[in-house]
């Protein structure tokens, strides 16, 4: 039994779950330090829900074990509940109660007293700058409060553990912002955080420890800078203008970087890995699309993002996962197949 007072906020083991032939999760692992946000990077269908569902105890495993504050999320699952919260993907509120009412009323769940609810909601409502609004319908408050208005609520308990599930999606910018000051405070008061996203700047901008998923598996594990490290060196990136020569850009860089280039079919970007020859690299790009007549925009030497680790992992962006065919599905993938459908 790992001991609750030193071990990791949380555990996973070898974690298995399937839905029919649908496989979850297959087998896998996770270790949580206490006061420290572990980030779970994958697209949709990855399997980051269902694992926090695990987690959270809405949803028993088919194998391994899991572990928060000790306890098993399976045999002492009441337990794990009165040491947790949790924030969905979407706003688990009641749109017809006022803020106020909402967490008023989740504290009553709690088993806090009529004088202490109140005196948790006032507390949240200040701490999340939501006063003013504190007796309007929840049904008014824009995307971004109610969003505040839920994370609130997962807090009226003082979890010792939070999960996170997809907490800025479908924010604006500023909202997304404000979300993550909420959540730096939260770590800094010494609350342990597992935040699953698909977007690579969140996880770069809050986690100490990142886990990248995909199928069900976790395909890569570190901080933030060892994953960047995988990539090995500088990216270079450009946009062709002319969308019918980006074959022919490819083909042009092919020997220049390491590794195959990826390409963004909407936007025209290319973007390749071209190790520690940085300025060198430059040069000979430049020469090389300037010899095939390919004409570009903003050609661009950067250090490597998490987004490009991803596309080293795994051969697709994190977004473009369980997409529909009319969608996103397909719109950023390796040169290899690019060059393939510009010539056939």
């Amino acid at each position: 039994m790992t001991d609750m007072s030193t071990g990791p906020a949380i555990l996973v083991e070898g974690l298995t779950k399937s839905f029919g032939d649908v496989h979850a999760l297959r087998g896998i692992d996770l270790s949580v330090p206490r006061g420290t946000v572990l980030g779970v990077l994958g697209p949709n269908g990855a399997g980051k829900t269902t694992a926090v569902r695990i987690l959270t105890t809405l949803l028993q495993p088919d194998g391994g074990r899991a572990l928060v504050e000790g306890r098993d999320v399976v045999r002492d699952a009441a337990a794990v509940r009165r040491s947790i919260g949790l924030s969905g993907q979407s706003a688990a509120i009641q749109e017809e109660l006022t803020g106020r009412e909402n967490l008023e009323l989740i504290g009553r769940l709690y088993h806090l007293s009529w004088p202490q609810a109140r005196s948790r909601a006032a507390e949240l409502l200040d701490q999340f700058e939501l006063t003013d609004a504190a007796d309007r319908a929840a049904k008014t408050y824009s995307g971004g409060m109610q969003r505040r208005l839920d994370l609130a609520a997962s807090l009226v308990g003082r979890p010792q553990v939070l999960f996170l599930d997809e907490p800025t999606t479908g924010l604006d910018p500023r909202a997304r912002l404000g979300m993550w000051d909420i959540i730096r405070s939260l770590v800094a008061d010494g609350t342990t955080l597992l935040l699953t996203t698909q977007y690579l700047d969140e996880a770069d901008e809050l986690a100490d420890e990142i886990v990248v998923i995909d199928h069900g598996q976790v395909i890569a594990a570190g901080t933030s800078e060892d994953l960047k490290g995988r990539v090995g060196g500088d990216v270079l990136e450009f946009t062709v203008p002319d969308r019918a020569r980006i074959a022919d850009a490819v083909s042009a860089i092919a020997k220049i970087g390491e590794g195959e280039a990826h390409v963004d079919e909407e936007t025209g970007v290319i973007s390749i890995g071209v190790g520690g020859r940085g300025s060198e690299a430059l040069i000979e790009v430049v020469r090389a699309l300037d010899g095939a007549g390919v004409a570009i925009q903003g050609l661009s030497l950067r250090r490597p993002s998490l987004d490009d680790v991803f596309l080293a992992l795994t051969g697709h962006a994190a977004e473009e996962e369980e997409q529909p065919a009319k969608g996103r599905r397909g719109r950023r993938r390796s040169a290899k197949k690019d060059t393939a459908g510009a010539t056939s």
